[in-house]
């Protein structure tokens, strides 16, 4: 099985702030929700600035993650942005194995 990780960004909403203040085991039970689908939080960084988290995830479904980000931003407590990774000896293997597209102005 190819497991895919993705760096998620997620920013509170003021209900989501609320929650968390209330309730701050709510963050590892979204954690919990997520392995329920395959997807595992590998690591979580509560961070100052203009982001509250950052997730890295290891997902074995595309489209079962894709799924859950949507329904937990529906949910009105956070809003995400998702990043694909992928790490540098993999971008290192992909570029020297993967048969280049051309350029337009390679001379033939």
């Amino acid at each position: 099985m190819i497991m895919v990780i993705f760096i998620v960004l997620s920013n509170l909403t003021d209900k989501g702030a609320e929650t968390i203040a209330d309730k701050p085991e709510r963050i590892k039970e979204v954690n919990e929700e997520l392995a329920k689908i395959g997807a595992k939080v590998k690591e979580q960084y509560v961070v100052f600035g203009d982001i509250d988290f950052i997730n890295i995830v290891e997902v074995d479904n595309v489209e079962t993650f894709l799924k859950a980000l949507i329904e937990l931003n529906s949910r009105g407590t956070v809003r995400t942005k998702t990043y694909l990774a992928i790490s540098v000896d993999e971008a290192i293997r992909a570029i020297k194995t993967t048969p280049p597209i051309g350029h337009p102005h390679e001379k033939k």
